[in-house]
């Protein structure tokens, strides 16, 4: 009898599985006959017309055959294109899914099926569309298959990693990075409504704990000390080593390594995910076994390199990829069209953003945000035990509209729809799960110091150093002699993208100072002089550099070594305050609680520049001055930018027992272990594996 259940049962799925196809072919039929009669390049019949009967039949004919090439012949094109980079892909996706559909009409018997190559493009992204939401709706009303496949899908993860039947019975722990999101911006858009379902979550099952980064507020050094334990000597996104005569740039692929690689030795620890995680989207792996869009593992070759292999997972799919290439197409018009409306009114302040930009505003908003949740409903689908993923969109779009203009309200719209549907999707996994949001620092909002001031902070320097600077410079309207700034004008940091063309700085006698920004914070160093330069030795060579610096009205304060009373903090009138004394007040009055030992902890890294420089902040408006062209910045000390957010599941415990404040990124880490170790038990860092302790083989670490 029993023999005779599990026959049955295989018996009505494969029923199930053959009246799904034909339901979808015979709605693929409809739409194409639909297009035939609506797109006169679009022919089904031949010159001499045919019956209504031949005419569908025809249609018949190349509807099954699009289906099946779609089905076989896709996946293939889209593996073999894997080394495209991902903006091409996207745009390619209409040219393939055209091509696909004229070899189809080139089967159909007699030549009855013609398009024009233009034609065949439209008619095949509708046909893509409308057959995979037939297909969609259909396996969404089988309950029993919708099931069937999760459970196949975590069987066989299971089996694949060793795992006992029972790991399902531990709820797994998805965090959510929504990237630049500050704590107050999260509460404001909950409250106004534009982010419904975190309002939902804050109302009802999550607690929201706000915590302050380090003097370095950015994503390399935040990310790299919350999935891997440790910022240590990451003074800011980008500086200059003396010792190796490197540029370390946060997101540059060979930089993000290294950044890893220094971590894990530090900790003995291969990251937060080591135990059966996933990382998707991030500058770093944080020792996750699975993959996507993570900097740190993307120069790697070959199979060993599994970075692109989410791509390949969503664009295999040619219904995603035609519904990512037209809302990619349509958020470039809308960054164009907000553009030019901001112009018109005068909005101020304003940067540009014509060039690449709005490219890149739609990989970012569009691109990353499609794949990364795609990977991660995968992910929840096969049971993995952690899951880490960044949603970049805020943060790119806040640079260049303002963290609290309209066009980052409407991000945040989107960020919010994507994470209900996480949430719905999370309700059909194999496992329960608990979904943590998080930030990695917010923005702040000012004009640029070059806009404010007319003169850019390399200039600055520059002349405080008794330098050339430009004609733009010297055309200044702006006499003081601290000349004003606005950082070496790298535009459009995007921290996923690798910047284009940072030179290599010269050592050697006489070589110029290397300035490099990081928002509003800056650094300074002297690149023919080994170690780190004393306040006396900067003095001898350019007396009047470190007084322009302190006292221009867009500088808040600089952090230099004295010889005499150790490192101090210099600012305005000729304050001088030795670290060991500093307080938050004084120079560093209205920066924020914490803000002496976010300084006294940069002053004690290798790498530390020899002038650390922090923009002006207005504690009344919240505004600061960044030395990039950005309206909305992060990178140092002042306002929002140092406040972002941690949003848990009341069934985990408090991030601090005792209620005190959350410091540093490494405080988050270890917050994020114990919430791992109290879903799924304790975890094996990869200093005790590699003394001998038994491991699971998914815990495997990727140490680049």
């Amino acid at each position: 009898m029993r023999w005779h259940r599990v026959a049955e049962r295989r018996w009505h799925r494969a029923g199930s599985a053959l009246l799904r196809v034909i339901v979808v072919w015979a709605v693929s039929t409809l739409t194409m006959l639909a297009l035939a009669g609506l797109l006169p390049d679009f022919r089904l019949q031949s010159h001499d017309g045919d019956s209504v009967t031949r005419t569908a039949l025809t249609a018949a004919w190349g509807a099954g055959a699009f289906g099946l090439l779609t089905a076989l012949v896709w996946p293939l094109v889209v593996r073999a294109l894997l080394l495209v980079p991902a903006l091409v892909l996207g745009l390619l996706v209409f040219f393939l899914n055209g091509s696909l559909l004229l070899l189809a009409l080139r089967l159909i018997p007699d030549g009855r099926g013609d398009a024009d190559p233009e034609t065949a493009v439209v008619v095949a992204a509708v046909m893509s569309a409308v057959a995979s939401a037939a297909s969609t709706a259909l396996a969404v009303r089988d309950d029993d298959a919708y099931r069937r496949r999760l459970s196949r899908l975590a069987t066989r993860r299971r089996r694949r990693s060793g795992q006992p039947d029972d790991d399902a019975s531990c709820p797994g722990v998805i965090f959510l990075q929504l990237d630049g999101v500050g704590h107050e911006v999260l509460l404001r858009a909950a409250k106004d409504g534009v982010m419904p379902t975190v309002a939902e979550w804050l109302s009802d099952t999550h607690r929201l704990t706000p915590w302050r980064t380090d003097w370095s507020s950015q994503t390399g050094a935040s990310q790299l000390a919350i999935l891997h334990g440790s910022n240590h000597d990451v003074p800011a996104f980008r500086w200059y080593e003396k010792d190796s005569g490197r540029l370390m740039v946060s997101n540059r692929p060979a930089s993000a390594v290294e950044l890893q690689r220094r971590a894990i030795e530090r900790t003995g620890d291969g990251g937060l995910l080591t135990y059966d995680g996933a990382s998707r989207g991030n500058l770093f792996s944080g020792g996750a076994d699975q993959v996507a869009l993570v900097l740190s593992v993307s120069t790697r070759r070959g199979r060993a390199n599994r970075s692109r292999a989410g791509y390949f997972a969503y664009f295999s799919d040619p219904a995603n990829a035609v519904r990512t290439a037209v809302s990619f197409i349509a958020e470039v018009g809308r960054e164009i069209r907000q553009s030019v409306r901001a112009r018109l009114r005068g909005d101020e302040p304003r940067v540009s953003r014509g060039g690449l930009y709005p490219f890149i505003r739609a990989f970012a908003t569009v691109v990353s945000r499609d794949v990364v949740v795609a990977a991660v409903i995968g992910d929840m689908l096969a049971g993995r035990t952690a899951v880490y993923a960044d949603l970049v969109a805020y943060d790119e779009v806040a640079h260049h509209s303002g963290p609290h203009s309209r066009d980052a309200a409407r991000v945040l719209e989107s960020l919010d729809r994507s994470l209900a549907l996480l949430a719905k999707a999370a309700e059909h996994a194999p496992r329960a799960y608990r979904i943590v949001l998080l930030s990695d620092h917010g923005q702040s909002p000012g004009e640029t110091f070059e806009g404010a001031y007319g003169l850019s902070l390399k200039d600055l320097v520059r002349a405080g150093c008794g330098l050339p600077v430009s004609r733009r410079a010297e055309r200044s309207k702006c006499g003081a002699e601290a000349r004003d700034a606005a950082g070496d004008a790298l535009r459009g940091a995007l921290h996923r993208r690798e910047a284009a063309g940072d030179p290599a700085p010269e050592a050697g006698p006489g070589s110029d100072p290397v300035v490099l920004a990081s928002g509003n914070l800056a650094l300074i160093s002297f690149p023919d002089v080994p170690g780190r330069l004393s306040r006396e030795q900067i003095e001898a060579r350019h007396p009047a550099l470190l007084g322009t610096l302190a006292n221009h009205p867009g500088i808040g304060f600089l952090l230099v070594r004295s010889e005499e009373h150790g490192s101090v903090v210099l600012a305005a009138g000729g304050v001088e305050v030795p670290i060991a004394e500093l307080a938050d007040d004084g120079p560093l009055a209205g920066f924020g609680a914490g803000a002496a030992d976010a300084v006294r902890r940069t002053d004690s890294f290798p790498h530390v520049a020899d002038i650390m420089v922090n923009s002006m902040y207005d504690p009344e408006t919240g505004r600061v001055h960044a030395f990039e062209e950005q309206i909305g910045s992060h990178g140092g000390l002042g306002g929002e930018q140092s406040q972002p957010f941690l949003l848990s599941p009341v069934e985990l415990s408090p991030p601090r027992a005792d209620g005190g404040d959350l410091i540093g990124a490494e405080q988050v880490h270890h917050v994020l272990r114990r919430w791992l170790r109290e879903c799924t038990g304790p975890q094996i860092p990869v200093g005790a594996a590699e003394r001998g302790a038994p491991a699971r083989s998914s815990d495997s670490v990727d140490m680049t």
